[in-house]
């Protein structure tokens, strides 16, 4: 089962994704009205991808703050935005959003983005899969994959470990408590993962580890 947080400004539209949600292979682990009511909450209710209603807001504002959170490390987000806004996906997606889709989809068609999120896919809406919003996107990410040939810098021994335990689908503080190492120094190895991976989010780094043979399957 899928587990999730809600995040959305309004309380209507938090109640509106959780009866959504609601019945189907989805937990709803917590909901709150901002990304910074998350702090403090992660250890206590753990979930794996965060839905994040960005209706009446700024897109480049919520984006900007995932990236401040280094959230999309942690998560499987998943971004619904008005219609509208559907040509600012390219943007969401360099910032390690893994879909982006408009704020009326449909139950069904939310269930399944939540799947193939959480199964390390980039999930976009029918009207971007072709055009510029699309060729932006993936664009950036066929970048960054080509900046990869080497490593400026290797991963360090413990930097593998956590990289091998993340593909294992290990969650912080289960690295942590295998480790006998503190939550921190876990996020400080994996944000230095994602750097020198030149990752924008842990599925990232993983499909990249693996790609490099860095990561044993």
């Amino acid at each position: 089962m899928i587990s999730v947080f809600i995040v959305a400004a309004s309380p209507l539209a938090r109640a509106g994704l959780e009866n959504l949600l609601a019945a189907r292979d989805v937990e709803v682990a917590g909901s709150f009205a901002r990304l910074d009511d998350l702090d403090g909450r992660l250890d206590d209710a753990p979930a794996d991808a965060l839905l994040v209603d960005s209706s009446g807001e700024p897109i480049e504002s919520i984006v900007d703050a995932l990236v401040a959170s280094s959230l999309s490390s942690d998560f499987h987000v998943l971004l619904l935005v008005e219609p509208a806004a559907l040509g600012a996906s390219p943007t969401a997606l360099r910032a390690g959003v893994r879909a982006v889709l408009p704020n009326d989809v449909s139950r069904d068609q939310l269930v399944a983005a939540l799947q193939a999120a959480s199964s390390g896919l980039l999930v976009l809406h029918p009207v971007q899969v072709s055009g510029p919003v699309a060729a932006n996107g993936f664009a950036s990410a066929a970048a960054r994959s080509r900046e990869l040939g080497e490593l400026v810098e290797a991963l360090t021994p413990r930097e593998s470990e956590v990289l091998q335990m993340l593909a294992g689908g290990l969650g912080n503080k289960e690295i942590a408590a295998k480790l006998k190492i503190s939550d921190h120094t876990v996020k400080f190895h994996v944000a230095s993962i994602l750097g020198k991976l030149g990752a924008a989010s842990r599925t990232e780094a993983v499909s990249l580890g693996i790609r490099r043979g860095l990561v044993l399957l």
